[in-house]
C-alpha cells in the first residue's frame, strides 16, 4: 500500500511542529481530513499504512494514537516512505545484488566443506515464527554474509556486504508490510542450505536469484 505523498508531508510537519507528540490521540477522522485537505478514504489509507510502520496505534473503540516512539524515530519512518517513493535508486541496488549474489552462492557451493551447511542451519535455528522484523532483517544480513564468505573472495564479500546494508531499510519496510515475511524468508534460506549441502551449484544459483529478487520485485510493485 502506497502512502500518499501529501499525507506524509503534512503528518511529518505536524510532528515537527509539535502538534502531534508521542502518545497523542489524533483528532476525529472528519476533523482531521478537513484540516489536511484529504478525502476521508485517503486519510484511512494513510492511517492504515502508518499503523503498519508503527507510527500510529489504532485502538479499536478508543481512537488512533501517535505511538510512544521517540520523535526522531517517527520522523525516520515517515522519511523512509517518502524517500522510497521519490527515489527508485534502491531498485538498482537490488539489481546489482541479483547479478552478484547467485554467483557467490554457486561458488560457495563448489567450495563448501563438511560442516558448512550445519553452521548455516545454526543461523536458521535462531529465528522463529515469533521473531520481530528487526531481528529477521539482522538474520537475513548475517545469513547472506555467511553464505558469501564461503565463496572465499574477500572483495566480493565486502562489496555484497555494502550492497546489503544499503538495502536494509527496504527489507525492513517489506517485513513490516508483507504478511508471513519471517516464514517466507526462512523457507527460502532452508532451501538454499539444502541445495548447498547436496553440492548443486546451479540450484543454489537459481534459489538465490529468486530469493534476492523477491524484495526488489515487491518494492517495485509498491512504488508502482
Amino acid at each position: 500500500m502506497a502512502l500518499p505523498d501529501e499525507a506524509i508531508g503534512q503528518i511529518k510537519a505536524m510532528i515537527l511542529a509539535g502538534e502531534l507528540r508521542p502518545g497523542d490521540r489524533l483528532p476525529p477522522e472528519k476533523e482531521l481530513s478537513e484540516r489536511l485537505g484529504l478525502s476521508r478514504s485517503s486519510l484511512r489509507e494513510a492511517v492504515k499504512a502508518l499503523e503498519v510502520i508503527r507510527v500510529l496505534d489504532v485502538r479499536r473503540g478508543d481512537g488512533t494514537y501517535v505511538t510512544s516512539l521517540r520523535p526522531e524515530v517517527l520522523l525516520g519512518a515517515l522519511s523512509f516512505v517518502a524517500d522510497v517513493q521519490q527515489d527508485s535508486s534502491v531498485l538498482q541496488l537490488f539489481a546489482v545484488r541479483r547479478m552478484l549474489e547467485p554467483e557467490a552462492g554457486a561458488l560457495a557451493t563448489a567450495r563448501a566443506r563438511p560442516g558448512d551447511a550445519d553452521r548455516l542451519r545454526g543461523l536458521l535455528a535462531e529465528v522463529g515464527p515469533g521473531t520481530g522484523v528487526d531481528a529477521l532483517v539482522a538474520h537475513d544480513v548475517l545469513f547472506h554474509r555467511s553464505l558469501c564468505e564461503l565463496a572465499g573472495n574477500d572483495y566480493l564479500t565486502s562489496l555484497l556486504d555494502s550492497l546489503s546494508g544499503s538495502t536494509m531499510r527496504a527489507r525492513v519496510w517489506r517485513g513490516l508490510m508483507q504478511e508471513g515475511a519471517v516464514e517466507r524468508t526462512l523457507t527460502e534460506h532452508r532451501a538454499i542450505v539444502d541445495a548447498l549441502e547436496t553440492g548443486d551449484a546451479e540450484l543454489v544459483r537459481a534459489l538465490v536469484t529468486v530469493h534476492v529478487s523477491g524484495v526488489g520485485q515487491w518494492l517495485e510493485r509498491a512504488l508502482a
